[in-house]
């Protein structure tokens, strides 16, 4: 499970060192309402928000920043990836089954936080999912400006199973 996060802030820190800074901020609309930045601010502050959780034993993704450098700096994301990615190697399986609590909003009408009972393992599954889902909208993005980029980025794990799978199918009927 490690090695999976690893390579999903792999994933990033490519994009990261392939992107121009001005590509990274711009909204291109009317399609989309958010940059390529914003996402990966999103993702780092929800892994950031897992490691604030995992010492404090209590998981609230709603407290984030927004704005900042890391939505307008490649380079800003890029080190704090580097930091997510150092603190996920110093954990061990062992630090999987630690209870954690995750607090939430639930509705949109009125605030309604909810806290329940997870692990790290669990939250680590969350995170990098939640990850490749807005890597996919930042390919949209790279996609929409015209660039060029990795076609693997953004594809959740599953997808890529299935095209493997797909494929050698096919080859074999060949």
């Amino acid at each position: 499970m490690l090695n999976s996060q690893l390579e999903i802030l792999a994933q990033g820190h490519a994009y990261l060192e392939g992107v121009t800074k001005e590509d990274y901020s711009q909204v291109v609309t009317p399609n989309f309402i958010s940059s390529a930045g914003a996402h990966m601010r999103h993702i780092i502050d929800h892994y950031q928000s897992l490691m604030l959780g995992f010492s404090s034993q209590k998981v609230d993704y709603d407290c984030r920043l927004r704005g900042g450098d890391i939505e307008s700096s490649p380079k800003a994301a890029i080190n704090k990836i580097a930091e997510i990615a150092s603190w996920i190697e110093q954990l061990s399986s062992d630090d999987f089954n630690t209870p954690l609590l995750l607090s939430s909003e639930v509705s949109i009408k009125s605030k309604n936080v909810q806290t329940v009972t997870t692990s790290l393992a669990r939250e680590l599954i969350f995170v990098g999912s939640h990850a490749v889902h807005h890597y996919a909208m930042i390919s949209q993005i790279t996609f929409a400006q015209k660039a060029s980029f990795d076609q693997s980025f953004g594809l959740a794990p599953s997808t890529a199973t299935f095209l493997r799978e797909k494929s050698q199918s096919k080859s074999l009927q060949s």
